[in-house]
């Protein structure tokens, strides 16, 4: 393969994966050096001999390289180094003043080796890479990282093993935390969309044969879903091994083990030995990485002594530089339009410079900065946009903690009869059922995913399945289509509020505490926080917007370490995690809890026979049960603002 088509492939892979904000336009900061010099594919050699493709900028002046010592900023990527985006970004840092290294992963593109997604070399690659920059005569030992999604699980990586040099990391939508509580498994439910869709995107790059190519050509990640779980030899992936065996292994392994608390899938198992530097976590209320966004942010906070700080806007992966997400608009104050650029130029000139220091916004928009800038999402009177776009509002916030100080947990109890109140149900208001067949699973619509989920969706305007992006034929992504609002299903239980008499803000981590029973040995539970607008003149039926949801696979319930089949029949009380939040529930709207067992292809579904993950030879209907009675007070667990 030519390098161009390599170059070409990289850049359609990106654009696939959605992982990274698109350069911007604009451009405040005039650049101090009018030139800048390039050096490609320096083949940097690893402890184990492998070499890996890094081209480096400096910046120039009279057809030469300034003769002067710069701090670095150094960008890892599985998307191609050579790519328009990236090549564009770097040589804009390295005409403000630094040297600028990108470098393409090992066993991609121009780089020696084999490729496995969050595999353990990952760690040390980033330290020798490192190491090799310090010894540079023009670089300072002075490095500082960047990237979002997978060029923020680079800069983890090389953080825990505390390379010399390493000073600051801008960790965007990424990171991985915990590979089992998000991105790989969802608290046992396989993340199918993320992953699939992910090996579909990148297999071009490391295969030439012109019938996988062909065949990729044809067939996007919706054509693939319907074929899971694969088996050893017997799928797309087949055509590359490395992908095959790390995908394989990903769906086929459900314990919290050596292989989760591995070096490349695991963070939260390395904050104590990780760099003590100060880092910028950066996420979005729909991004995959929200929670381990914020438990990073959190755990390296209390055992470090370099500051963190957090910034949690309403987007969904890699949409920082919008103000919208999906069908809501948010404002124009929710989008950082220099977020590429600018934005990251502010931190690394005040933390690898000394020079002034770090606004999110590079303005006073923010009365009181603190560790924690945050979007609270709602307040819009929700009319229709000239996009199109139900107007939700929001406004920006500061704050010292997370939670929020003040925050209280408070339960909304599930009611005979679909209600959700604050006070507790009664002894003889029982349970509801449903039954949740796994051969026609719930569709995901809406939500915190990442990848090709983001190409379909759900069209609140039209009441109809659409296209996003791109995306299916029948113009919904990878699912059944159906015609209803989830609310609508048989198999989908509906709690809600009377409408609001005030508006209620929910900041901060959300679960829901159910008591719950199944005829099968094995199931998953689905929580969806729902924000319900009233009918109106714009959208005559309402509008339902997903604020955040959560999965629990059962046979996880007392432990992510081993599993439990349930007995069928028996009542057990267990807890469903969803993502953090925040938003401002209207006067008039209503707060709702939709309850079920899959979402999909967001997850794979559950076949409820407890037969070994990804393994499974059957698929069974199961009957559900929730429970709400005095005895059993199922309750959705929500953190409220006092006096909001």
């Amino acid at each position: 393969m030519t390098l161009r088509a390599l170059a070409l492939l990289g850049a359609a892979a990106l654009a696939a994966c959605g992982t990274e904000d698109a350069p911007d336009p604009g451009q405040r900061s005039a650049p101090p050096y009018e030139a800048v010099q390039v050096e490609e594919n320096f083949m940097v050699p690893m402890r184990d001999g492998m070499r890996l493709a890094t081209d480096v900028y400096r910046p120039s002046a009279g057809g030469e390289p300034v003769d002067e010592r710069f701090p670095v900023l150094l960008h890892r990527t599985p998307y191609n180094k050579a790519s328009e985006r990236l090549s564009g970004q770097a040589r804009w840092f390295a005409s403000h003043g630094y040297v600028v290294v990108v470098q393409d992963m090992r066993g991609l593109y121009f780089s020696e080796g084999l490729f496995q997604k969050y595999h353990e070399f990952d760690a040390p690659d980033g330290f020798d890479t490192i190491e090799w920059i310090t010894g540079l005569d023009y670089a300072l030992p002075s490095v500082g990282m960047w990237g979002t999604s997978y060029g923020a699980h680079t800069q983890a990586d090389a953080a825990k093993l505390s390379p010399p040099g390493l000073e600051t990391l801008v960790l965007t939508m990424g990171g991985l935390s915990d590979a089992w509580t998000h991105k790989v498994r969802n608290h046992g439910a396989f993340e199918l969309g993320q992953q699939l869709g992910w090996a579909h995107s990148q297999l071009a790059a490391v295969t030439d044969e012109p019938s996988v190519r062909a065949r990729l050509e044809a067939e996007g990640p919706a054509d693939w879903f319907p074929d899971t779980p694969f088996r050893k030899g017997e799928n797309p992936l087949s055509a590359a091994p490395n992908f095959e065996d790390y995908y394989l292994e990903m769906q086929n392994h459900g314990d919290y083990d050596d292989y989760f608390r591995g070096i490349g899938r695991n963070w939260a198992e390395y904050y104590e030995a990780s760099s003590d530097i100060p880092m910028l976590h950066v996420g979005g209320w729909y991004d995959s990485y929200a929670p381990g966004t914020i438990q990073s942010f959190l755990e390296l906070s209390r055992v470090k002594s370099a500051p963190m700080t957090l910034v949690m806007g309403p987007w969904t992966h890699g949409g920082n530089s919008r103000s919208y997400a999906g069908d809501i608009e948010f404002g124009e104050a929710a989008a950082i339009g220099d977020f590429a650029r600018e934005f990251h130029l502010r931190w690394f000139d005040a933390r690898l410079k000394g020079e002034g220091s770090f606004a999110p916004f590079g303005d006073d928009r923010l009365e009181a900065p603190g560790a924690v800038t945050l979007f609270v999402m709602g307040g819009g009177d929700g009319h229709r946009d000239e996009s199109g776009r139900l107007f939700h509002g929001g406004e920006w916030r500061t704050a010292t903690t997370w939670p929020l100080a003040g925050t209280e947990v408070t339960p909304f109890h599930l009611r005979a009869g679909g209600g959700l109140t604050p006070e507790a149900p009664d002894e003889d208001e029982g349970s509801s059922a449903y039954t949740y067949d796994p051969e026609h699973p719930v569709p995901t619509i809406g939500g915190a995913f990442s990848g090709a989920l983001k190409r379909g969706g759900y069209d609140q305007r039209e009441r109809t399945f659409r296209s996003l992006s791109g995306g299916s034929e029948n113009g919904f992504f990878g699912s059944e289509v159906d015609g209803r609002r989830t609310a609508d299903r048989g198999d989908v239980l509906v709690f809600e509020t009377e409408p609001l008499p005030e508006d209620v803000e929910v900041v901060g981590p959300v679960a829901a505490r159910l008591w719950v029973s199944s005829s099968a040995p094995d199931t998953d539970f689905t929580a969806k926080l729902v924000d319900v607008y009233p009918p109106s003149q714009d959208f005559p039926e309402g509008f339902d917007l997903n604020v955040t949801d959560g999965i629990l696979r059962a046979r996880y319930r007392d432990s992510r370490e081993s599993e439990s089949l349930m007995t069928p029949g028996e009542i057990y009380e267990l807890e469903i995690t969803l993502f953090p939040t925040a938003n401002r529930f209207g006067a008039g709207h209503r707060i709702r809890l939709e309850v079920s067992s899959s979402n999909f292809p967001r997850f794979d579904p559950n076949p409820n026979t407890g037969e070994p993950l990804g393994r499974h030879t059957r698929m069974v209907p199961a009957e559900n049960v929730i429970h709400h009675s005095a005895e059993r007070p199922s309750a959705l667990l929500l953190p409220l603002q006092p006096g909001k």
